[in-house]
C-alpha cells in the first residue's frame, strides 16, 4: 500500500504500482488540501470572475467566455477533443505510472480538483483498470493532453479498457465493475489532462529498469573480463582516486569486489600492462552513466511531487503559470537516452572481441570446431544491430520545437517522444546485456585458471538454462533464456549479492 500525499512519491513506489500492482490511498491531511483548493475553483465560480481553464476556452481560445451552465460541457468536450492519440496502446506499466503520477500531482492542494476526480483514480489503481491510451499524441507541453484524456475519458464511461487483453467500451468494465462513470465538474478536466505525467511516468519505469541493467550491464563486463583475462590495475584505488567523479569510484569499487579471488584476474593483473578502452575504461564510461541515472533520479523525484497543471490554484487566486511544460524531464530523458546508447556500445565491442581470436587470445567465435560451425559469430551481428537502432533512437527531441495551438504554444518540449524512445532504448540494451551473458560465459569454457566466487555464482545460473556450445544450434533461444535469468528475483539477489547495488531510490 503506498500512501499518497503529494509530497514523497518514490521512484520506487511509482515502480512498485506500475508493475507490482500495489495498490495506493490517501491520508485525511490529503484530502483536506484537496478540499480547501476545490474551495478556491467554487468561490470564483460564485464569484462571476474570468479564470483561465474554469469558464474561459483552452489554448488561444483563451478569450472565449464561457456561461456558467456550460461549465461542465466545458470540461467534458475538453476530455473529448484531446482524446486524440494515435498508434500502438501503451504498456499496463507504463499506464498505471502515469496515473499514479497524475493523482499525486492532484493532491497536492494546487489543481482545485473535485474529490470525484482523485476517488475515480484510487479506484481505476486499486482495481486494477486498465486504460486504452495511445503513444502518439503529446508534444510535451501545455500538459501530455491526449495520453492523459484518454485515462480520463475511459473514467468517463466514454473510452476503453484492457479486459485479458482486448479492449472493451469503458461504460461495460465500470459496469461489471459497481463503479459510476466520472462526472467532471469545473475545472476538473484540464486539471487532469494538463501536466507532465505521461514523460514522468514512463520515465520512473524506464529509470527503475536502467538501474537494473546498469547493475546487471557491471556483472556481464566483470564476467567478460574474466574470459578476456583481463589486468586489475587500472581499476586501482590509487589510480580510481585521482579524478573525482563519483560513479567512477562506485564503478570500479563494485568490479574490484565482483572479480575478488579470481586467481584468473590476478595472475593477469600481476602480468599484463593494459587492456583496450572497452575495458580498461569502463569506471570512467559506466560511471557516468551511473551519474546520469542518479542525476535523472533527483529531477524525476521532484517533478513528480510537483504541480504541473494550470492553471494553479494558489494562496485563494487561480493564476495561468508555465509548470506543463516538460522540459525538465524531457532532457532528462534525452540525457539519460545517450548515456545508455554508449553503454551498449561499449558492450557490444567486448562482445566483437571475445569473438575475435586475433585479440581474445580464445577460439574462433568462441567454438572447438569453428569451420563446421560458426558458433558465437552472428549474436555480435545481432548487439551492433541494436547499437545501431539506439544511436538512431538517441538523438535528442528536446532539441525540437513545432508549434501548436495556433501558435499560442510556441515552445514544446517534445518530451513525450524522448520517453517513448528512452524505453525502447532500455529494451534494446537488455537485449546488448544479454548477449554480452551469453558470449562471456561460453568464454569462461576456456579459462583454466580459477575465477572469481561471484562470477561462478552468476556463470551457473545462466548455465542452468544455457548449456555449453558443442555444436550450433538457433541461439535467439538462449538469449531468450538469458533475459529471462536476468529478470528473475534470484538472478537480481545475486548481483546484489556481488555488490552492484548501486541505486539508493
Amino acid at each position: 500500500m503506498v500512501d499518497l500525499d503529494g509530497e514523497s512519491l518514490t521512484i520506487d513506489q511509482v515502480v512498485g504500482v506500475s508493475s507490482r500492482l500495489e495498490e495506493v490511498r490517501i491520508g485525511g491531511k490529503t484530502w483536506e488540501s484537496v478540499l480547501r483548493s476545490r474551495k478556491t475553483v467554487d468561490e470564483i465560480i460564485n464569484s462571476g470572475k474570468t479564470a483561465y481553464g474554469i469558464n474561459t476556452g483552452f489554448g488561444s481560445l483563451l478569450n472565449v467566455k464561457i456561461d456558467r451552465n456550460q461549465a461542465v460541457i466545458l470540461q467534458e468536450n475538453l476530455i473529448r477533443s484531446h482524446a486524440s492519440g494515435i498508434g500502438n496502446p501503451l504498456s499496463q506499466e507504463h499506464v498505471r505510472a502515469i496515473m499514479l503520477v497524475r493523482l499525486n500531482s492532484l493532491v497536492r492542494g494546487f489543481s482545485g480538483v473535485s474529490r470525484e476526480v482523485v476517488e475515480s483514480l484510487v479506484v481505476a489503481l486499486n482495481q486494477g483498470l486498465f486504460p486504452e491510451v495511445p503513444e502518439y499524441g503529446s508534444v510535451g507541453a501545455s500538459g501530455d493532453l491526449a495520453p492523459l484524456a484518454h485515462i480520463a475519458l475511459a473514467l468517463m464511461g466514454e473510452g476503453k479498457f484492457f479486459v485479458n487483453g482486448s479492449t472493451v467500451p469503458a461504460s461495460e468494465v465500470l459496469a461489471s465493475a459497481g463503479i459510476r462513470p466520472l462526472k467532471l465538474k469545473e475545472k476538473d478536466g484540464v486539471a487532469f489532462i494538463n501536466g507532465t505525467s505521461a514523460i514522468s511516468g514512463i520515465l520512473s519505469v524506464e529509470l527503475g529498469r536502467a538501474a537494473r541493467l546498469l547493475e546487471e550491464g557491471i556483472a556481464s563486463a566483470a564476467m567478460s573480463m574474466e574470459a578476456l583475462k583481463a589486468t586489475l590495475r587500472a581499476f586501482s584505488d590509487q589510480a580510481i582516486a585521482t579524478r573525482k567523479h563519483q560513479g567512477q569510484r562506485v564503478v570500479a569499487r563494485i568490479v574490484r569486489d565482483v572479480l575478488s579471488g579470481s586467481r584468473n584476474i590476478e595472475k593477469h593483473t600481476a602480468s599484463k600492462v593494459q587492456d583496450p578502452y572497452t575495458i580498461r575504461c569502463m569506471p570512467q564510461v559506466y560511471g557516468a552513466v551511473l551519474d546520469t541515472v542518479n542525476y535523472s533520479s533527483l529531477v524525476l523525484a521532484d517533478e513528480i511531487n510537483s504541480t504541473t497543471d494550470n492553471p494553479i490554484v494558489v494562496d485563494d487566486d487561480v493564476i495561468s503559470a508555465g509548470n506543463f511544460h516538460g522540459e525538465p524531464v524531457a532532457f532528462v530523458c534525452d540525457f539519460l537516452a545517450i548515456a545508455l546508447t554508449d553503454l551498449g556500445n561499449m558492450i557490444e565491442r567486448r562482445i566483437a572481441r571475445m569473438v575475435d581470436e586475433k585479440l581474445s587470445g580464445l577460439p574462433p567465435f568462441l567454438t572447438s570446431d569453428s569451420g563446421l560451425n560458426s558458433g558465437l559469430m552472428i549474436p555480435q551481428y545481432t548487439a551492433a544491430a541494436l547499437c545501431n537502432m539506439n544511436k538512431v533512437l538517441c538523438f535528442p527531441s528536446s532539441a525540437d520545437n513545432i508549434p501548436t495551438s495556433a501558435n499560442q504554444e510556441d515552445h514544446v518540449s517534445m518530451g513525450m517522444t524522448s520517453a517513448l524512445k528512452l524505453s525502447k532504448i532500455v529494451e534494446n540494451l537488455e537485449r546488448i546485456i544479454a548477449i554480452e551473458f551469453l558470449v562471456a560465459n561460453q568464454g569462461l569454457y576456456f579459462i583454466e585458471d580459477e575465477i572469481s566466487p561471484r562470477i561462478r555464482d552468476l556463470s551457473g545460473m545462466i548455465r542452468m538454462l544455457v548449456p555449453k556450445i558443442e555444436a550450433d544450434r538457433p541461439f535467439s533461444i538462449d538469449m531468450d533464456n538469458i533475459i529471462r535469468i536476468m529478470r528473475s528475483e534470484d538472478f537480481r539477489d545475486a548481483v546484489k549479492t556481488a555488490g552492484a547495488n548501486l541505486v539508493p531510490w
